[in-house]
């Protein structure tokens, strides 16, 4: 495992995260498999495959609040062509008063090389 595996991983979660945040559509699914799996709260306990069911949090009207993500505590293992990282996301936002809020949860995201390229193939979301 090499140093610059484990920072790319990270660089790439990190960008998957503002992809996210920032409902960047491209970005996110220039990033992701077209096969996706995941198992995350939204699905009440159900495997998602496939970009659908994220497609909609996407083009959900947007706030047009700040929103920001940020990577505590993360592992990354490196197996061959997979890796899988590991963190806790902390996630700050305002709401519609203008309050701040913070949550967290933990979260485990795969990555695969193809084509020698890292894309995102699966991921679980759990709520702390």
């Amino acid at each position: 495992m090499s140093d610059n595996d484990v920072q790319d991983l990270l660089k790439l979660s990190k960008q998957l995260l503002d992809a996210i945040d920032h409902k960047d559509w491209n970005t996110y699914t220039s990033l992701c498999d077209e096969e996706l799996t995941c198992f995350e709260p939204e699905a009440r306990g159900h495997l998602v495959t496939g970009m659908d069911f994220h497609r909609f949090y996407f083009d959900m009207n947007p706030t047009g609040r700040p929103r920001q993500s940020t990577i505590s505590s993360p592992m990354v293992s490196i197996m061959g062509e997979v890796a899988l990282v590991t963190y806790i996301r902390v996630v700050q936002s305002i709401d519609e008063h203008g309050h701040d809020h913070s949550t967290a949860c933990e979260e485990s995201r795969i990555w695969q090389k193809q084509d020698g390229e890292w894309q995102h193939v699966h991921f679980h979301r759990s709520t702390i």
